[in-house]
């Protein structure tokens, strides 16, 4: 049975080789399957959490291959969408030296141009919301307008059966046709959502503080709030009032792309397994916020995202050696 459902854009991150060069500069790419959403949902089936994707790929060579790739990993596909038209986006991404990514853009493309903006909140099998139990979901599908209305849609079902919504923020100015309109857009989610995961350039740039408290009081209505830094700070948390911080693992890092992604996974996971009313204790909320900086401390240790998400036994293995 699906526990979560995944919605946002499916794609390819084409990422550099090498490291430490400009994008343009980069004469060596390899392509991985990639979005944030997509990450997420790999994620938990990788920990044992039951998870599918809302999304949209071409039916071009490239979608059909990432839709290849979920059916042959046993996912649930019954949200997948194929545009007639529209082409699979692919984005480049080169890296520092140090891991960390840098987008490169879309090549000679609009950002709108591309099959995820045309996810179908119409499509959407209403089987997969009645058995969920959490709808996790970024801000890039409110770039374009039919897959905003597709999110929203989603956020109308999620409420209909009762689902917690987690939103990982993962702001990428470069995803919108008019950045812009992206504060007015994103900040429409805030009273519909049950828990918040921002990284501290986000929370500084939508809130004016990285105080998660303060960010959890004037938004009132949520559960829980998470700040990160990318490993280079203190994860900072408010769940259920109970307040805290965990620090990030030091790790050897090759690739940065989809850390927050495994964050995200690990956290809802173990929101799955303990449930909600765990996160009252603040034993427990720290337990689960260190275990989820762990998913993302492993996610950062291979070439791309998904070839780094870690197994249950990974994430325990990896604790016992840590503490």
């Amino acid at each position: 049975m699906v526990r979560v459902i995944g919605i946002g854009e499916l794609l390819w991150d084409a990422l550099a080789v090498e490291a430490g060069i400009a994008p343009e500069a980069v004469t060596h790419w390899t392509k991985q399957v990639g979005g944030a959403p997509a990450n997420v949902v790999w994620g938990l089936n990788r920990l044992g959490t039951s998870a599918a994707l809302l999304g949209c790929v071409g039916t071009d060579a490239a979608g059909q291959e990432l839709l290849h790739r979920y059916r042959a990993a046993g996912f649930e596909m019954t949200g997948m969408q194929s545009h007639p038209t529209a082409p699979t986006r692919e984005v480049y991404v080169a890296r520092t030296e140090m891991g960390d990514r840098t987008f490169g853009g879309f090549g000679d493309r609009n950002p709108a141009d591309f099959a995820d903006a045309q996810l179908d909140g119409n499509q959407f099998p209403l089987a997969l919301f009645q058995a969920a139990d959490v709808l996790v979901l970024g801000t890039i599908a409110l770039a374009y307008p039919t897959s905003r209305a597709a999110l929203w849609r989603a956020l109308d079902l999620a409420d209909q059966y009762h689902l917690r919504i987690v939103l990982d923020v993962n702001w990428r100015p470069m995803f919108w046709p008019d950045p812009t309109a992206a504060p007015e857009l994103i900040a429409e989610l805030w009273p519909r959502v049950d828990f918040v995961k921002l990284a501290q350039e986000e929370a500084h740039l939508f809130f004016n503080t990285t105080n998660p408290a303060a960010i959890a009081e004037y938004l009132d209505s949520v559960e829980g709030v998470m700040v990160t830094q990318g490993g280079e700070g203190a994860i900072a948390y408010c769940l259920s009032e109970n307040v805290g911080q965990v620090d990030p693992f030091a790790v050897p890092v090759v690739d940065t792309t989809g850390a927050g992604d495994g964050f995200v996974a690990g956290f809802v996971h173990q929101l799955c397994a303990q449930g909600v009313t765990s996160l009252g204790d603040p034993d427990k909320a720290k337990a689960i916020v260190t275990y989820a900086a762990a998913v993302g401390a492993l996610t950062t240790q291979k070439l791309g995202a998904i070839a780094a998400l870690p197994t249950a036994n990974d994430v325990q293995t990896f604790l016992h050696r840590h503490h």
